[in-house]
Parts: structure tokens; C-alpha cells; sequence
């Protein structure tokens, strides 16, 4: 009977595995399509010829212009921030208890109920003051405020024995040795799991970087992708390319994860509270 159910259970996980995974290999495989291939009814997952040199060639057509890098400029220095941010923020609420603490703590998660659309004209106004607009840093500095973030450390902040904080005070260390020497290395995981889905995230956000990035050099990847979609009025003329480029643009986040996966399903068991 549990093998039944255990049975049961792989055919479970690999089914939803299998739907989750169908619009990724359907990107691939088209890479090797042609149009007419890609549309046709019924639809065919393989494609009829395996043309490498024309893969090879499509992607000498493919230019970005640096929107990976921008991208990877945003999602890279965007994650330390936050996380540096998010870090010292939870440690004080944590971990320097006073009547305030807790009050901020709810102030703060408070705002996580607001719809992300009605802070974009606020934060528009404040940037153009500070003259970051069209700049990545500020695209950075808008983001620096994770309430996500905030809570996840939280919550694995909590699960530590307040001990072991004691026990470095009483042995002269500061706030910041505390932080070097015992929070981050008690919560490696949690913070992993913080920074790439942060850097995911970043990497991947269109709405708030298209309202205040309009030189198309500082694009991210999510905006060169669209103006690649629709140059020169072509839509959709090449979709072999098209899938070409998605895939380049998803293959960092997915290296990203496969590396670090370990410890990022780690945080995840951590944090829901599952025994490993």
C-alpha cells in the first residue's frame, strides 16, 4: 500500500513537472522550426530537421546590444543591495528588541498590500528629484526597499537560538562581527533562496524599468526582447528567432538555479517548516 501511494505520488509530481516544463521545451524546439512548422494544426512538438547552421546563423542576427549585461548589472548589484538592506533592517528587528521594533516590523509588511502599480507614479516623482531616471542605479535604488525579503530572513532569523547572539556580545563582538560571523552563516540558505529569487526578479522585470528607462542602450532584457519582437514592424516574421532569443534571455536564470539548487530547495524546506 506505500509503495502504491508512493507510486501514486511520483506520477503526481512528474505530471505537474511535465505541465511546468511544456512551454520551455516548446521554446526550444522551435528554435529549429519554421514558421509554418511552429503553426501548423496539429500541432508538432519536434521539429522535421534538426538545422544547427541555421541556429548558428540566427544567432550571429541576434544583437541585444547589451541588454543582458544591463540586465545582469541591475540583477547582480540589485540582490547585494537588497539583501544588504534587508539584512540589517531584520537584524534590528530581530535581534535589538524594543517597543519600536515590533511596530516598524508591521509597518512595514503593511506596505506588501499595496498593489506594486500604485507606487509607481511616488516613486517616478522621487526619482526624477534625485535625477536617477533612465539610470540603472536608480532602477536599482527604486528596488532597494524587498518587504519579501524582509519577511523570509525574518522568519529564519526566529528560528535561531538567541543564545548564540548572547554568547558573541559576551565575547566583545560587535554588531556587524555578530552579523559576519554568526547570522549569515546560520542562515546561508535562507539567504540564497532571498537572492535568486530577487535576481530572478530583476532580471525578468518589464513594467516598472519601460516607465522609467527610455534610452534604448540601458534596456533591460525584457525590454530588448520586445523591441526585438517588433523591429522594424516585423512582428512575429521570424519565430524561430524570436524563440531563439527567449531562450537566451531564460538560460542565465536557469544556470542560476541549477548551480545553486542544493541550496536553494534547502531554504525552501527550512522555511516551511519540513524535516529533511
Amino acid at each position: 500500500m506505500k509503495k502504491m501511494r508512493l507510486t501514486i505520488k511520483h506520477i503526481f509530481l512528474i505530471s505537474i513537472a511535465i505541465i511546468f516544463a511544456f512551454p520551455f521545451v516548446w521554446m526550444v524546439f522551435g528554435v529549429f522550426k519554421t514558421n509554418n512548422e511552429i503553426w501548423q494544426e496539429p500541432y508538432k512538438l519536434l521539429p522535421s530537421h534538426w538545422d544547427i547552421a541555421k541556429v548558428v546563423e540566427s544567432l550571429g542576427q541576434i544583437n541585444f546590444n547589451g541588454y543582458m549585461l544591463n540586465s545582469f548589472y541591475v540583477g547582480i548589484f540589485g540582490t547585494l543591495s537588497i539583501l544588504i538592506v534587508a539584512l540589517l533592517f531584520t537584524y534590528v528587528v530581530v535581534f535589538l528588541k524594543n517597543k519600536n521594533t515590533n511596530f516598524l516590523f508591521v509597518l512595514v509588511l503593511a506596505t506588501y498590500m499595496l498593489p506594486s502599480a500604485v507606487t509607481y507614479v511616488p516613486s517616478y516623482v522621487i526619482l526624477a528629484k534625485m535625477d536617477l531616471l533612465n539610470k540603472l542605479n536608480g532602477m536599482i535604488f527604486s528596488c532597494l526597499a524587498s518587504v519579501f525579503a524582509v519577511f523570509y530572513l525574518r522568519q529564519s532569523f526566529l528560528k535561531m537560538s538567541y543564545d548564540f547572539v548572547e554568547a558573541a556580545r559576551i565575547d566583545g563582538a560587535n554588531d556587524f562581527k555578530i552579523i559576519y560571523h554568526v547570522i549569515f552563516p546560520m542562515n546561508k540558505s535562507a539567504f540564497y533562496t532571498v537572492g535568486v529569487l530577487t535576481f530572478v526578479q530583476l532580471y525578468n522585470s518589464y513594467m516598472w524599468p519601460s516607465i522609467m528607462i527610455n534610452d534604448d542602450k540601458k534596456f533591460l532584457v525584457s525590454q530588448g526582447l520586445r523591441q526585438f519582437f517588433i523591429q522594424d514592424g516585423a512582428y512575429g516574421m521570424n519565430w524561430s528567432e524570436v524563440m531563439l532569443a527567449s531562450t537566451l534571455t531564460l538560460l542565465p536564470v536557469i544556470l542560476i538555479f541549477i548551480i545553486g539548487q542544493k541550496w536553494f530547495v534547502t531554504g525552501i524546506v527550512q522555511d516551511s517548516g519540513i524535516k529533511g
